[in-house]
């Protein structure tokens, strides 16, 4: 069972009370704030609402706008082929937690788990596809650890059979759905019956149905309906998205990108040896050190830091940056980790707090006044005193989740 010591009770209670807030900060914007009238995705409602489905849309309704309307027709339905996107009816939220989940089980040497709940990421978001280089980087350290008191061609093979099984575990979920839009739209007559109101909203919006006439993609060497869907419908593509009326989006991505990058410069300069050899071997002059880097510098962090940066190049180049954030904050620990390195090296009052977890705040705080276990409470009740890199971290954050919420729940631009 999962030991709840003080820190990580605070974490959980923290968190829990986070998303607390979140529910009810939603509700009270998508009550008091009119609907802006976006031309998106709003399916009619086949069957009349009853007093608890209005009571979940009072609650909830929210969180089901934008792409959530996406998500919550396909769960009804089936398929007609970084906070507010981790509460809202997105896949963001599932994909998370399989991923971040796989990488704690493939720390503690638990690979055949990892593998599994990589594949089962991969099924929710396709960008799980990514996550096959966590395990061959792990295979790849243990084959050169036992080079030197194992049969090297045995370990070779041993790899390569790895290797093998372990692309073909990721990517089943990625074939499997494209084989079963391939039966819906190519095959004659394996596609469900819709509903009339459903095909009216097709026909009003030119949507494509199963039903009509078959579709550019079913003729391909490889019938991907990804790319297809990708290419036509929404315009994604290298460099595409480098518009000048695109430059609110960017502003909009450049935060989360600006912490990736830098981290990813801190690291490489930090261990320049341990990047030249893919994480693989260390300098002789850290080898030597008693303890390892501890934290975000560790040597084990390599392989997150090049999936972060790996994820990033392609997001920025290739798909509407807008969504970056989510993307990032739903795949990589260092979009947190890095800030959290950020606030323990270079906040002098957090180190005050760890150090001296009960002292009063500050020279001026009132008798009796003590520091919050919680240090980033007492980080923002410290605000003044703060230094610049704290204040820019933890107002990003905060302003991101607010303004998140209070744009998603209206159906005003932020997707």
């Amino acid at each position: 069972m999962w030991p709840l010591d003080p820190s990580r009770k605070e974490v959980l209670r923290f968190a829990v009370s986070c998303r607390v807030l979140t529910l009810v900060l939603q509700a009270l914007f998508n009550a008091f704030i009119p609907d802006h009238h976006a031309e998106a995705f709003s399916p009619p409602r086949l069957a009349p609402s009853g007093s608890v489905d209005q009571l979940v849309e009072g609650l909830l309704g929210g969180l089901s706008h934008w792409d959530a309307e996406h998500f919550l027709f396909i769960a009804e339905h089936g398929y007609l082929p970084a906070n507010v996107f981790l509460a809202a009816g997105y896949s963001e939220a599932l994909f998370a937690l399989l991923t971040f989940t796989a990488m704690g089980q493939l720390e503690r040497g638990r690979s055949w788990t990892s593998g599994l709940l990589f594949a089962l990421a991969t099924g929710v978001r396709s960008n799980g596809l990514v996550s096959i280089g966590f395990l061959v980087h792990s295979q790849c350290q243990g084959f050169f650890s036992s080079l030197l008191v194992l049969n090297p061609l045995r370990q070779l093979l041993k790899l390569v059979g790895s290797v093998f099984l372990s692309v073909l575990t990721l990517g089943l979920p990625f074939a499997l759905f494209q084989y079963y839009a391939y039966t819906q739209f190519c095959l004659p007559g394996s596609a469900h019956s819709i509903p009339e109101p459903l095909l009216q909203l097709a026909v009003d919006k030119g949507y494509r149905i199963a039903e009509g006439n078959e579709p550019p993609w079913c003729s391909w060497e490889l019938p991907l309906i990804y790319s297809y869907i990708q290419d036509i419908y929404w315009n994604v593509g290298f460099l595409r998205y480098y518009e000048l009326k695109q430059v609110p989006n960017f502003l909009l991505a450049a935060p989360v990108a600006i912490l990736v990058t830098w981290g990813t410069w801190t690291y490489v300069t930090t261990h320049p040896w341990l990047c030249l050899t893919l994480g693989m071997r260390r300098n002789k002059s850290d080898e030597t050190r008693e303890k390892p880097d501890p934290g975000f510098l560790s040597p084990r962090v390599f392989v997150y830091l090049v999936h972060a940066a790996a994820l990033l190049l392609f997001g920025s180049l290739c798909m509407h940056v807008q969504v970056l954030t989510r993307f990032l904050g739903s795949s990589t620990p260092i979009v947190y980790w890095f800030p959290a390195y950020l606030l323990q090296h270079q906040e002098p009052l957090l180190r005050s707090l760890e150090t001296v977890p009960w002292k009063p705040l500050a020279e001026d705080s009132p008798p009796g006044q003590k520091v919050p276990r919680n240090s980033i409470i007492g980080l923002l009740y410290n605000w003044k005193t703060c230094s610049r890199v704290t204040r820019c971290i933890l107002g990003y954050f905060l302003t991101y989740w607010l303004l998140g919420l209070l744009l998603h729940c209206n159906f005003l631009p932020w997707t």
